[in-house]
């Protein structure tokens, strides 16, 4: 029996009914999934002909109009296939999301010479019904700002009015730096654990998730009269070319350079320059991370915080471990409650990256130079070139050394 061609629908009879049914495939789901909708009629050959009415409708929605002036779900598809090659695929895989999930099932039907305003107002009135956080709905604002100006270079003539609609706000950011009590607390408890290097090195070295998970033990010179760890990778995941289709591959933008270690997972180069650095290590993280090499989970990538299983460790089990800290610890971020009713309080987990916030402070709290914490953080403002690491290893090891001792990772 020939198979259905794609994109014709199909009609069955329900018994249960007593009624023909169409289906066909419309638009997109809010998680960016084929939205499939059903007509019935009491004949086969009027479901038919209803199916048929309906699939050429849907098409009109969808496709571009009769003298070249596509619609934003047809212009989405081109923006996002002519980017693949060029955006690093977190972004790109970050804005394939905003356009699938949130663009397309708001407006993707309104022509591009058509948009107004209103439309614009309505994507993002849909985020906000949803419950998208302030700052998800502003960055997916972004990407269809992106879209729609790379629309407008390739000719395409998009109304301003439309395209100068204001993003959402932000919010504000609650993410802050650990009291030194709290960090004392979490510190005390990571100490018991084997990995306990992994949670000072975000404490006290201020590593960024990515490149922690990332480190490899060619990268770590523990031998050395003065041991350093070089940060020249971070762990991340490459989209799949066909969204969810592990056969179709990766999308791997031109001179990204990327090395595959389990499934999506790829160790990838920093974003920026400023990502190489060489760190210093002082004598705590030295003698603890000796202890832990000698009972790390065997890995043929080399990861020196792996999985049990010597897998790569992914980010959901590495803020699990995280937040089993701060639980063991009693340490909790307050702020004040949303609600108008009166000044209670609130605690939440303390994130992850609130661990590299307090890095930060501590670094400050000692008088320690901007240059010299740029350096340790890898902010890309001040420091650009390795090479600058290479000659400040002293004035790096110093400031490692004074944030050590007030987290009391003393001795070696």
């Amino acid at each position: 029996m020939a198979r259905r061609a794609h994109g014709t629908g199909s009609v069955y009879f329900d018994a249960s009914k007593g009624r023909w049914v169409g289906t066909y495939e419309a638009g997109y789901t809010q998680r960016g999934t084929r939205r499939r909708r059903k007509i019935t009629a009491t004949t086969e050959r009027g479901a038919r002909q209803k199916l048929l009415a309906a699939i050429r409708a849907a098409e009109e929605a969808e496709a571009p109009t009769m003298d070249g002036k596509p619609t934003v779900k047809r212009w989405s598809d081109t923006w996002l296939e002519n980017t693949s090659g060029t955006l690093r695929p977190t972004t790109w895989n970050a804005n394939r999301t905003a356009i699938t999930r949130w663009v397309v099932p708001a407006i993707g039907h309104r022509r591009l010479d058509q948009l107004t305003p209103a439309d614009v107002r309505t994507f993002h009135r849909a985020m906000e019904t949803k419950g998208l956080a302030q700052s998800s709905q502003a960055r997916y604002h972004a990407a269809l700002s992106s879209m729609l100006t790379a629309a407008v270079e390739e000719g395409y003539n998009v109304p301003e009015r439309a395209r100068m609609v204001a993003a959402p706000s932000v919010g504000t950011n609650d993410r802050d730096a650990l009291p030194l009590p709290d960090a004392l607390a979490i510190l005390e408890v990571a100490s018991k654990r084997p990995d306990a290097s992994r949670w000072a090195a975000a404490m006290l070295q201020g590593m960024r998730p990515a490149e922690t998970l990332g480190l490899t033990w060619d990268m770590v010179d523990l031998d050395s009269d003065e041991p350093t760890l070089t940060l020249a990778w971070q762990l991340k995941p490459l989209p799949y070319k066909v969204a969810r289709d592990r056969s179709s591959g990766f999308r791997v933008p031109r001179g990204f350079e990327a090395r595959q270690v389990d499934g999506a997972l790829h160790l990838v180069r920093p974003k920026t320059k400023s990502g190489w650095r060489v760190i210093p290590l002082v004598p705590w993280m030295v003698s603890s991370l000796q202890a832990w090499r000698e009972i790390a989970p065997a890995n043929r990538h080399g990861i020196v915080w792996p999985q049990a299983d010597g897998r790569p460790r992914r980010d959901p089990d590495d803020r699990a471990a995280w937040y089993e800290i701060t639980d063991a610890a009693q340490v909790a971020v307050t702020e004040p409650s949303p609600r108008e009713t009166g000044p209670e309080i609130i605690g939440r987990r303390p994130d992850l990256y609130e661990a590299r916030h307090t890095a930060a402070t501590l670094l400050r709290v000692g008088n320690v130079d901007d240059a010299t914490i740029t350096a340790i953080l890898g902010h890309a403002s001040i420091l650009s070139t390795k090479a600058y690491l290479h000659t400040d290893t002293t004035r790096t090891r110093a400031a490692l050394d004074g944030v050590a001792g007030r987290l009391g990772l003393t001795g070696g």
